[in-house]
Order: structure tokens, then sequence, then C-alpha cells
């Protein structure tokens, strides 16, 4: 399994077994905090590794996903929809997520991903009407 995936299906488990029950503005702010982190740290590392990018950067799909979750009841249909979905963004990065991952250092790594999550949990939301 690649590295993104596996840290994303991890963020979907801590989301149903131990985030789903804060209340939302406590989830945003310690969204807010990762990424800022997540873009801090994923900078200097990619700096050291000479890599504008690395798979082994994992942080970026973490905060991805749960913003993809932040406002999908815990339960396995909605998780599973949301999780399908960011992969799919993630991966394919259709315009403009695939702009966002252009721009300089940590904000190119972590921002394509955060724009994945918005588009997994709108396109999430619609999905789970429908069905």
């Amino acid at each position: 399994m690649a590295p993104g995936t596996l840290a994303s299906a991890v963020a979907a488990l801590v989301f149903m077994f131990a985030l789903h029950g804060l209340a939302w503005p406590l989830y945003l702010l310690l969204l807010a905090l990762l990424f800022l982190a997540g873009t801090a740290a994923s900078a200097v590392h990619a700096a050291e590794l000479g890599n504008p990018d690395p798979g082994r950067i994992v942080i970026d799909e973490v905060c991805g996903q749960l913003l993809a979750l932040a406002f999908l009841p815990a339960a396995w249909m909605p998780v599973t929809v949301s999780f399908v979905l960011f992969r799919i963004f993630d991966i394919i990065k259709p315009w403009p997520i695939r702009r966002l991952e252009k721009l300089p250092g940590g904000w190119g790594i972590m921002v394509d991903d955060i724009g994945a999550g918005l588009a997994a949990a709108a396109l999430s939301r619609l999905v789970l009407l429908l069905i």
C-alpha cells in the first residue's frame, strides 16, 4: 500500500474512533494547527532530502483526509465514500488542485491535499445525498 493511502486510511480511522465527537470549531482548530505544523515540517524535510514533494511525507494526506471528513457522520459508508473520493482527487489532481502543488516549499506539499480534501468533502456530501 502506498504511504499516502495508508496515511489517509489511518486518518479516517482516527476520525471515526477519536475525533468525530469534537465540536466543529475545535476540530477545525486542530486541523489548522496540524496544517501549519505540517507546512513548516514538510518544507524543512523536503529541503533536507532535495525533493520538492517526497512520498515519505504524509502529513499532507492526513490533513486532506481529515478535512474531507470534517462534516460527515462517523459511520462506515460516509467515511468510505470520503476516503475513496479523497484518494481519487489526491492521485489524479484535477485542475485547479494540480496548480496548488506548484506553490513553493511546504505550501505546495500541503495545499494541494487541502484542495483534494475540499473537493472530496463537497462530492461526498452529494454522493451521500443520492445513495
